[in-house]
């Protein structure tokens, strides 16, 4: 059993790593003043596993949070994935699947958009009305930036 101090990062993590790596950079760095204990740390699931494992896996790691943090991208509401057990069939993404356990769990939620916008219509429709929702980047001289302060602000 873990007592619930860590930060699980949610994100459709094949379209969106980018934004998911600016977080630990902020997180690792000494200029930085970001600070949080990553719940991935904890285990990891393997590529190759059933999605019904690791979704198991995933359970087991927001147990152990406090904060829930959801990266939202350009695919994050559409990504898909499959978990058939017995005569029960679970089309939820992962991140549906996390958004709902985050809920249901009474975590603090931070929703951070890989944008320099807000656009909910992007956000899973059951968690786009809870938490906090700031935009991860701002956009000056015809250039994106990463918005540390905006972050940090939302992270506390």
């Amino acid at each position: 059993m873990y007592y619930r101090t860590r930060t699980y990062i949610a994100a459709d993590w094949s379209g969106d790593y980018d934004a998911v790596e600016q977080l630990h950079k902020w997180n690792s760095s000494k200029y930085w003043s970001l600070s949080f204990t990553d719940a991935h740390d904890l285990m990891q699931a393997r590529d190759n596993s059933l999605n019904c494992s690791i979704k198991a896996s995933l359970s087991k790691r927001m147990d152990a949070s406090r904060t829930f943090i959801l990266i939202v991208g350009n695919n994050t509401k559409s990504v898909r994935s499959t978990c058939s057990r017995g005569h029960s069939l679970d089309y939820r993404s992962y991140v549906e699947y996390e958004c709902e356990k985050a809920i249901t769990d009474g975590l603090e939620i931070i929703v951070l958009y890989n944008a320099a916008t807000v656009n909910k219509s992007k956000c899973p429709d059951v968690i786009k009305n809870v938490g906090t929702h700031v935009a991860m980047c701002y956009y000056e001289n015809g250039q994106y930036y990463w918005d540390y302060q905006a972050v940090k602000n939302a992270i506390g």
